[in-house]
């Protein structure tokens, strides 16, 4: 008995030190809710007694179970953030935004290092930014605008030579702007509705000016022939050069150097290339680096002069407006940052052109990886197209609820859904349809999408909502499911007389998953299949006020609300003949759509 209990106080000791000492995350997580109010009960399943949160919906970890992800945005949480959040060592992505959480932002935060992404915005926090922020060297995108934060931007942010995205304002920020280091690449906007602050570069430098009364007339002859002749110089060779150029004109291009236009000089914190620029990087517009083409145009894959890879795309000339209209909307594009959301890097504006300028996605598109994928790439595994399920519902969620106005995409579909190097779901292709200029009035020929997308009441009545893209993302559900693109997945029915989206169903209800499932996933039932299905057929109901919001459908992936709205679906009286409309929904071969509207090749 001597012997067994000091092994049993052993084991006791060395399980309550695994208990105390090894789960700080779940610590730091439990002390974050036990601070918050959830009216929604969004962070229900975060049980302190488990030994790790990487099942907690809203947080995601990497495989060796760090957290890397807290995503609690719009999630109507008050109260306030905790010190604890820097025990999170590996976290990537902080989002806490559109909440009413308030009191100051803890200075632990820049024990953060790996943060890519602190997103506060649209809350009641208060207090000074800490300085302690400028601790986060790899930090991308910080978003403290709409909270009530107070006293000096510091300095020690200006060096965060990584920042892309800032935005502090709506604020009760003062002293002066810093224009040192990073901050030197953002603009005003970054600060606006700040009203103590004040902008270094808006000031007017003192000049000294000589009086008049200490020039006599010979130093104004003096000065006067020196600048006539100068004028007389310069003017000869460029009357010179422009009777040369009008001889002899330019074949396809012309470009307008970005200095000569100022007010377009810049919008925001994009770039504005030359044309010459973007001709170089692509090799003039060569078709070896075509990576696609759709309804707006061409994407050229480019290597920019620093050696970084761009997607380029140039749209058709059939551009709505003129500059103002194009510097609008891409403005308004520029505006939409999220994590899941292709981010605009540039453009390229000329009397004749319009270019776009993306980052390059070296896993190319959702469609490139299903059913066309060469044989030199990897299908993708289950666990990764769920993920890409989920990432590409946040990114469309941000485009509905989070942009002022609010982006309806118009075209969801796999070919739209881009991959980056670790294989999330980045949303491209939104905003592009108000830069072109559609004439056409026949509600048909007027529609912009894909087949099998497309949205019943969109065809009949051509008007678009948010819930039009609803309908396209539950028919790319889907094509991740089954590997096939949406107008052959008819042909898997074999009954030119049967309606997709009931073919599925029915087989749901009679157990027969199998028959959906992508041969590649090895034809075995998954984890979560028969859930997504569900949420993919809610999505594509007929009537589009019976479609979920992307917002929900990110909270039915994620495990909260899906069993609960499936039941009632069930108990609903499903007539046999649906109304008119859904004849819309049928994958009609002979009918005007081209289904090979988009022709998408490897990476973009």
């Amino acid at each position: 008995m001597d012997r067994i209990l000091p092994v049993i106080l052993y084991f006791f000791i060395l399980g309550f030190h695994k208990r105390v000492y090894g789960n700080a995350e779940v610590d730091a997580l439990n002390s974050l809710k036990s601070n918050l109010k959830d009216p929604k009960n969004v962070l229900q399943s975060w049980d302190s007694a488990l030994p790790t949160p990487c099942t907690w919906f809203h947080v995601t970890c990497d495989p060796g179970n760090k957290v890397t992800r807290v995503d609690l945005g719009n999630a109507d949480l008050s109260g306030q953030l905790v010190p604890e959040l820097g025990q999170l060592t590996n976290l990537q992505y902080l989002e806490l935004y559109s909440n009413n959480i308030a009191g100051k932002i803890p200075y632990e935060l820049g024990k953060l290092r790996q943060l890519l992404s602190l997103d506060l915005y649209h809350n009641q926090l208060e207090g000074d930014i800490p300085d302690t922020l400028g601790n986060l060297q790899k930090l991308h995108y910080l978003r403290l605008n709409n909270n009530g934060l107070m006293g000096a931007i510091p300095n020690s942010l200006t060096t965060i030579n990584k920042l892309e995205i800032l935005d502090l304002s709506n604020n009760f920020l003062d002293g002066s702007v810093p224009y040192n280091g990073s901050f030197s690449r953002f603009t005003n906007i970054s600060f606006l509705n700040n009203s103590n602050l004040t902008f270094a570069n808006d000031t007017t430098p003192n000049v000294t000016l000589t009086p008049p009364s200490v020039r006599n007339d010979n130093t104004l002859a003096i000065a006067g022939g020196v600048a006539v002749g100068a004028a007389i110089f310069i003017a000869v060779p460029l009357i010179a050069l422009a009777w040369w150029r009008r001889r002899h004109p330019q074949d396809h291009f012309s470009d307008v150097a970005a200095g000569e236009d100022p007010e377009v000089h810049q919008l925001g914190q994009l770039k504005r290339f030359s044309l010459r620029e973007l001709q170089v990087a692509t090799d003039d517009f060569s078709n070896k680096n075509i990576l696609g083409r759709g309804a707006f145009g061409k994407v050229y894959k480019g290597r920019l002069v620093d050696g970084s890879l761009v997607a380029v795309k140039r749209l058709l000339d059939r551009v709505q407006g003129g500059e103002l209209q194009f510097q609008t909307e891409v403005e308004l594009i520029s505006m939409a940052v999220h994590r899941n959301l292709l981010r605009l890097q540039g453009f390229c504006m000329t009397p004749t052109e319009r270019l776009l300028v993306y980052p390059f996605m070296i896993n190319g598109s959702v469609a490139s990886c299903l059913k066309d994928r060469p044989d030199t790439k990897s299908a993708l595994d289950w666990p990764t197209r769920k993920r890409i399920a989920l990432g590409s519902a946040r990114g469309l969620a941000y485009l509905h609820d989070h942009c002022d106005p609010k982006i309806i995409h118009r075209d969801v579909k796999a070919a739209n859904i881009l991959l980056d190097e670790e294989f999330e779901a980045i949303v491209g292709d939104f905003g592009l349809a108000k830069l072109m200029d559609y004439k056409d009035t026949h509600v048909t020929t007027g529609v912009r999408g894909t087949i099998g997308h497309i949205a019943p009441e969109y065809i009949s009545t051509g008007r678009s909502s948010e819930k039009t893209d609803v309908f396209g993302y539950g028919v790319m559900l889907l094509e991740l499911i089954t590997g096939q693109r949406a107008y052959d997945l008819a042909r898997l029915a074999n009954d030119d007389e049967v309606m997709l989206l009931d073919w599925v169903k029915g087989l749901l209800e009679d157990r027969k998953l199998e028959v959906l499932v992508d041969p590649d996933l090895g034809g075995d039932l998954l984890n979560g299949v028969e859930e997504v299905i569900q949420v993919a057929l809610l999505c594509t109901r007929v009537t589009p006020w019976e479609r979920p919001k992307m917002s929900e459908v990110v909270k039915m992936l994620e495990g909260n609300g899906l069993a609960e709205r499936w039941e009632e679906w069930k108990k609903e009286e499903i007539p046999k003949k649906e109304d008119s409309q859904i004849q819309q929904i049928r994958f009609n071969f002979d009918s005007g759509f081209n289904p090979s509207n988009d022709h998408l090749s490897g990476p973009r």
